[in-house]
């Protein structure tokens, strides 16, 4: 059972900054990673490695991926109960679509003023449902992600973290995956 999800951003499927999972699979092991694997199309990859610290864990691996792949990103670590946690405190999920509602797992711990002032600069821009979370963002995006107006450079100029985002069909699989 891999003890730790690492959730990278800004890696895609498809366009810009690609990277087969295979490949990332491989870097990783050959770095020390045990037990890895990856899940769910891309920037998933859970795993063991005896450093404990997820901001230590994650720093390694953003590093990893700038160096082997020529790819800037950051992962957001988290292990299976973070995840579940997660899941469990976002308030839309099991209420809106599964494939709308989203947790952005964000870097660290904003402000509470820094939530308020993206509720209150996201007012009237979209339908979405905000709600903040622990190290988290819970977003139900109601009529779909791609044409929203919440986006990812909106949250992170308010918030002042990076941060990347799973919906809740994906997170399921993830913590699926890890038991």
């Amino acid at each position: 059972m891999p003890g730790f999800a690492a959730l990278l951003g800004s890696i895609n499927v498809g366009g810009g900054n690609q990277l087969k999972m295979a490949d990332l699979k491989s870097a990783m092991q050959e770095t020390g990673f045990a037990n890895v694997a990856t899940v769910v199309a891309s920037g998933n990859v859970l795993f063991d490695h005896p450093q404990t610290s997820d901001a230590v864990l994650a720093e390694i691996i953003a590093e990893l991926v700038r160096s082997r792949f020529n790819i800037a990103t950051f992962a957001c670590v988290r292990t299976r109960s973070e995840l579940q946690a997660a899941l469990a405190e976002n308030p839309f999920a099991g209420v809106g679509e599964d494939k709308f509602v989203h947790v952005h797992f964000l870097e660290t711990q904003p402000e509470p003023e820094a939530f308020a002032k993206l509720a209150e600069d996201h007012a009237g821009r979209g339908p979405e449902l905000l709600a903040p979370g622990t190290r988290a963002l819970h977003v139900d995006y109601v009529g779909g992600f791609g044409t929203s107006k919440l986006t990812g450079d909106f949250i992170t100029r308010r918030l002042g973290c990076r941060h990347t985002a799973r919906n809740v069909r994906s997170l399921r699989r993830i913590i699926e995956t890890m038991h």
